[in-house]
């Protein structure tokens, strides 16, 4: 068979995303921090954008008199209007009081900004680095003492050995573990443990709490106190269930995390994109803009000057004009894409905005996107980081898609509602008589005729944080 070139033209169609469609996209998955970042970007970036002035309220508009009436005021009245006292004149009857009136008149200085009056949250290493240079020792200890802060993980626990701190400082390893039972007894006590153990003894010493019997609760039966094993720590210790709740108490008065309180997340703060209010037995639908400017072409780069101009400086502007009116464009779709689904899901789950989460019903991508008449993935982004503010409280859109349960009727139950049910199950029972995943299956199934399984009850329980029916019993 020989070979050979040859020339062929093919013609076919394919799908391609243009960069406009791409930030489409890109804008409805975003949450709204997000949203007002990307935004403020683009406002620095395109001369061509610009944030629209605020619109003057149709109540100040109509309080304020007529062009032609102002026009006949007097030079004299006017500069009569303009430096009379008119807080004198008014006297109690005043719209400021003299306090605000002092306020105004602060010097700049005494008036700190809002970022000024917040204090940083001390961390770990810091408050440890803080002790260690307070302490009376040598320049070799406090290199020592820093390579072991340096080492501790969130919790306060050391993750490296003594000899791997030895081998990395160059130090004998007698004075690395002096530094480190010396760092053991800063505040909090028991940091750089390597183990809880070793953490709650350490605290024991500290405390005077030298019981043989509370030591080797510690040291030998953690995992026995853990699991609720009493009655053979009663046979070996010759003692009784009193004797036993007193050295328990004093064991749950010691902090088996010490490095936690120091811990360095933040508090993430969520702001609605929608709001749903119940106004007459009926349901409104209030988008969140606020903090979310108003964009328009600039009228500076639109005059036919600006545009008019010819070479690379027109293509740029031209190219500037194209990017802000997409960007304008998507951004009202993603509101309005927001909208629609937002009010799908008030319609599909108007049980659960009208009496609450046991109300919630089985809901997928799928029906929202068939009632909306959008794609499965476009109902999917949107719903992604948005949160919409409900009666019951704020919620993420994604938390009304639930699965289905059967019941004998025929009729299907939201996930959702039977983890509710079962988390008020477990904050209701007898504390001493908790119930099991069996015996919750069983209630399902009486009262509710809910077809549920043990293991599935199991599943909804740990995805609920709730510990098993042997951990949560209280003995005293």
């Amino acid at each position: 068979m020989g070979l050979e070139l040859r020339q062929n033209l093919k013609l076919t169609q394919q799908l391609v995303m243009t960069p406009q469609l791409q930030q489409a996209i890109k804008l409805l998955q975003l949450s709204r921090f997000e949203l007002l970042e990307a935004v403020q970007q683009e406002l620095l970036e395109n001369p061509m954008l610009e944030e629209a002035p605020r619109e003057i309220s149709e109540e100040v508009e109509s309080q304020a008199p007529p062009v032609e009436q102002r026009a006949d005021v007097s030079f004299d009245d006017a500069e009569l209007m303009r430096n009379a006292d008119w807080e004198n004149y008014l006297g109690d009857f005043s719209s400021t009081t003299k306090q605000v009136q002092f306020k105004e008149t602060e010097a700049l200085e005494e008036m700190m900004s809002y970022e000024a009056r917040l204090s940083g949250k001390p961390s770990l290493e810091g408050h440890l680095l803080w002790q260690l240079c307070l302490s009376n020792i040598t320049e070799e200890e406090e290199a020592i003492g820093e390579a072991i802060i340096g080492n501790l993980d969130s919790l306060g626990y050391l993750t490296t050995s003594a000899e791997e701190i030895a081998s990395e400082t160059l130090s004998p390893l007698a004075l690395v573990q002096s530094v480190l039972h010396r760092l053991q007894r800063f505040d909090p006590v028991g940091v750089a443990a390597r183990s809880p153990k070793e953490c709650l003894l350490i605290q024991l010493e500290v405390l005077g709490q030298d019981d043989p019997i509370l030591v080797s609760l510690v040291d030998e039966h953690l995992e026995d106190i853990e699991k609720r094993r009493y009655k053979p720590l009663l046979r070996k210790f010759k003692i009784q269930m009193e004797d036993l709740k007193a050295y328990l108490d004093i064991i749950q008065t010691l902090d088996p995390m010490p490095g936690a309180s120091y811990g360095s997340d933040n508090t993430v703060f969520v702001s609605p994109d929608v709001f749903v209010y119940e106004y007459e037995s009926d349901f409104v639908i209030v988008m969140n803009d606020d903090g979310l400017p108003k964009l328009q072409l600039s009228p500076y780069y639109m005059d036919d000057t600006s545009l008019a101009v010819k070479g690379p400086d027109r293509e740029y502007l031209h190219d500037k004009m194209r990017s802000a009116m997409w960007l304008m464009k998507s951004l009202h779709q993603r509101q309005r894409t927001l909208y629609k689904v937002v009010e799908s899901i008030v319609r599909f789950q108007r049980g659960f905005f009208e009496h609450g989460v046991t109300k919630l019903k089985p809901l997928i991508l799928k029906d929202v996107a068939d009632d909306i008449e959008m794609h499965e993935s476009t109902v999917s982004r949107i719903t992604t980081s948005k949160y919409v503010a409900t009666p019951h409280g704020i919620f993420e859109l994604k938390f009304f898609f639930n699965s289905a349960l059967e019941m004998d009727d025929g009729t299907q139950v939201g996930s959702e509602s039977v983890k509710a049910i079962i988390k008020k199950m477990v904050s209701e029972e007898d504390p001493k008589h908790p119930y099991s995943d069996e015996k919750i299956a069983a209630v399902l199934k009486e009262t509710l005729d809910v077809n549920i399984a043990r293991r599935t009850v199991a599943k909804y329980r740990a995805v609920l944080g709730i510990e098993s029916s042997s951990k949560r019993k209280q003995v005293f």
